[in-house]
C-alpha cells in the first residue's frame, strides 16, 4: 500500500467514525422515546410502538433504493441524501409533538429510516475503504466503534433536552435529532471512496438467485436476521417495560444507554476476536449472550434485571451482527457485492420491521417475561446453522487433503 493510499485509507474511516457517531445517535432516540410519545399521543395502547415500527418498516423499505442510488450516484451522494431526510425527520417528528398529532410524528420517525438504512450501510463502505479482504474484519469492526460514542451522544440528548419545551414534552430531543444529522452534512462531503466495480467486471457476476442459495449466504443472512431482530426488537420493548414496572423515564433511558454502549463498546476488539478465533465462533458467541440476556430478564423485574439484560444483548448484538457480516463477505464477489449487501440488509431490517410492529401488543398480551422466553427458539437455530456449516467445512477440507 502507497503512503497516499494509506493516508486516504485513514481519512476515510476516521470520517465513517464520525459520521457513524452522529448518525448512529438518531436511533436511540427514537427508540427510547418513539413508545413513550406514542403512549402520550395515541389513544390505542397497542400503538404505542407504532412510530418505533414505522422507524424500522422505513429502514427495511429505505435499503433497496438506497444500495440502488448508492451504485448509480456513489456512496456519498447517498449519505448526503440520507442526512437531509435525517435532519427532515426530526423536524417532523417534533412538529407532530407540538401538534399532538400522532400520524405527524409517525411520519416523522418513518423518513427516519432513508437516514438510517444509509447509517447502516457505513460499516460496508469500510470494507470499499481498505480494499484488501484480510482486513475487512476489522474495518468494519473500527467504523462501528462510531457506534460507542452514538451510545454517549443519543441517550444523553434525551436526557438533556427532553423537558426543553416544557410545553411539548420530549419535541426538544428531535429538534436535537434533526441538529446531529446537520452536523453530519460537512464531514460526509469529505468523503473520498473507491467507486464501484466498473460494468465490464460484473459480467462475471452470479444471479442473484444462485447466491442466496449458498450456505454462506444463508447462514450469514440468518444469523444477522436473527441478531438484529431480537436485539431490536427487545430494545422496543424495554422502555415500556420499566416504567410499567415503576421505573422512571429517565433510567429507562440510561438502560438503553448501558444497552447501545454495550452493543458497540466491543467494536474496539471484536475484529481481533475474529481474526484469532473464527467469525462463525464469534458470531455463535453473540447469539449464547442474547440467549443469556432472557435468562436474566426473565430472574426478575428490578432495574438491575433490565439493566443487566439490555448489557448482555447488546454485548450479543455486537458479536452476532459484526460477525454475522463479516461472514457475509465471503457468500459474494465484488461484483456481486452491492446487489447482495442490499438484500442482506432487506432481509435484516424487513423481519425488524415485522417484528419490532407486534413488540407492543405482544408486552400487552404476554408481558415482558413471554417475550424473553420466546426468543430462545430462535437463538437455537441459528446456532445449529452455525455448527452445521462448520462440520460442512471440516469434511470438505478433510475431502480435499
Amino acid at each position: 500500500m502507497t503512503t497516499t493510499s494509506s493516508t486516504l485509507e485513514r481519512r476515510n474511516l476516521g470520517l465513517l467514525v464520525a459520521v457513524q457517531s452522529l448518525g448512529g445517535a438518531s436511533p436511540p432516540i427514537i427508540i427510547s422515546l418513539g413508545g413513550l410519545v406514542g403512549q402520550m399521543l395515541s389513544s390505542t395502547p397497542s400503538a404505542a410502538t407504532l412510530p418505533v415500527s414505522l422507524y424500522q418498516l422505513g429502514l427495511a423499505l429505505s435499503t433497496l433504493p438506497a444500495a440502488w442510488l448508492m451504485h448509480r450516484a456513489g456512496r456519498r451522494t447517498a449519505y448526503l441524501l440520507g442526512a437531509v431526510m435525517g435532519m427532515l425527520s426530526g423536524l417532523v417528528a417534533a412538529w407532530g409533538i407540538s401538534q399532538s398529532d400522532f400520524m405527524l410524528f409517525c411520519l416523522g420517525t418513518t423518513l427516519a429510516g432513508f437516514y438510517g438504512a444509509c447509517v447502516q450501510s457505513y460499516r460496508f463502505a469500510a470494507i470499499d475503504a481498505v480494499g484488501d479482504p484480510a482486513r475487512h474484519a476489522g474495518a468494519i469492526s473500527r467504523v462501528m466503534v462510531g457506534g460507542l460514542i452514538a451510545a454517549v451522544i443519543g441517550p444523553q440528548v434525551v436526557i438533556w433536552t427532553r423537558d426543553t419545551l416544557p410545553m411539548t414534552p420530549f419535541a426538544g430531543s428531535f429538534y436535537s435529532q434533526a441538529a446531529l444529522a446537520l452536523l453530519a452534512l460537512p464531514l460526509l462531503l469529505l468523503l473520498r471512496l473507491p467507486p464501484a466495480p466498473p460494468k465490464a467486471v460484473a459480467h462475471g457476476a452470479r444471479d442473484l438467485s444462485e447466491i442466496v442459495r449458498t450456505p454462506q449466504f444463508i447462514v450469514a443472512a440468518t444469523a444477522g436476521v436473527v441478531s438484529y431482530g431480537l436485539m431490536a426488537f427487545l430494545m422496543t420493548a424495554a422502555p415500556m417495560a420499566m416504567v410499567g414496572c415503576g421505573h422512571s423515564v429517565g433510567e429507562a433511558a440510561l438502560g438503553i444507554q448501558w444497552h447501545v454502549l454495550a452493543m458497540f463498546g466491543p467494536s474496539f476488539f471484536t475484529g481481533r476476536l475474529m481474526d484469532r478465533f473464527g467469525k462463525r465462533r464469534i458470531t455463535a458467541l453473540g447469539l449464547i449472550l442474547i440467549a443469556a440476556s432472557g435468562a436474566l430478564a426473565l430472574m426478575g423485574l428490578a432495574l438491575t434485571h433490565f439493566w443487566g439484560a439490555l448489557v448482555l444483548l447488546g454485548l450479543g448484538w455486537n458479536f452476532g451482527f459484526i460477525g454475522a457480516t463479516a461472514l457475509l463477505t465471503e457468500a459474494y464477489r465484488p461484483s456481486e457485492r452491492a446487489k447482495v449487501q442490499a438484500l442482506n440488509d432487506f432481509l435484516v431490517f424487513g423481519t425488524v420491521a415485522v417484528a419490532s410492529f407486534g413488540s407492543g401488543q405482544l408486552l400487552h398480551s404476554v408481558g415482558w417475561d413471554g417475550i424473553n422466553l420466546g426468543m430462545l427458539p430462535l437463538v437455537v437455530v441459528v446456532l445449529a446453522l452455525l455448527a452445521w456449516q462448520g462440520l460442512r467445512q471440516r469434511q470438505q477440507m478433510t475431502a480435499r487433503g
